[in-house]
């Protein structure tokens, strides 16, 4: 590991990271409880899958920040709630905070970039992850037939 790495910058961003996951474990929790109507048991099953991948993704940040000799943060990122339950509302909020996450692992990114292959694998393996997840709540968003990218 390089020696010009800012452990403290890269300790913080990796609890940031580990917040918006737990965040991510709840939201997605509360979503597929929420989730009505005809299609609700394949959407309840994409949800439960991903506050699973969230709780994932939450504990390698935080053996990450381990590693590294860090304290892995207790606190849970931001979980405002707009207090709509349409499946589009619902998605749009997803499509939301998985942004936030994929801002914070290319932040992660920034921070390590030619001074740690470890940390560089790491974030470039989820920063992937994220993108892919954007990908799929965004042709979720799309009206049957369209393959035009919802914006």
């Amino acid at each position: 590991m390089s020696n010009d790495l800012d452990m403290d910058a890269v300790i913080g961003k990796l609890n940031t990271i580990l917040e918006l996951e737990l965040a991510g474990v709840v939201r997605y929790t509360h979503f597929a409880l929420m989730v009505f109507g005809y299609n609700r048991i394949p959407i309840v099953s994409w949800m439960h899958a991903q506050a699973n991948e969230s709780l994932v993704h939450a504990g390698e940040a935080g053996e990450m920040v381990t590693h590294f000799g860090g304290h892995p943060s207790l606190s849970i990122g931001p979980l405002l709630e707009s207090y709509k339950h349409d499946v589009g509302d619902i998605l749009r909020e997803s499509l939301e905070h998985e942004s936030r996450s994929l801002q914070a692992y290319r932040e992660l990114l920034e921070l390590v970039e030619g001074r740690s292959v470890f940390l560089e694998e790491y974030a470039r393996r989820l920063i992937s992850e994220e993108e892919r997840h954007e990908g799929e709540v965004n042709k979720m968003l799309r009206p049957p037939g369209s393959i035009e990218v919802f914006s």
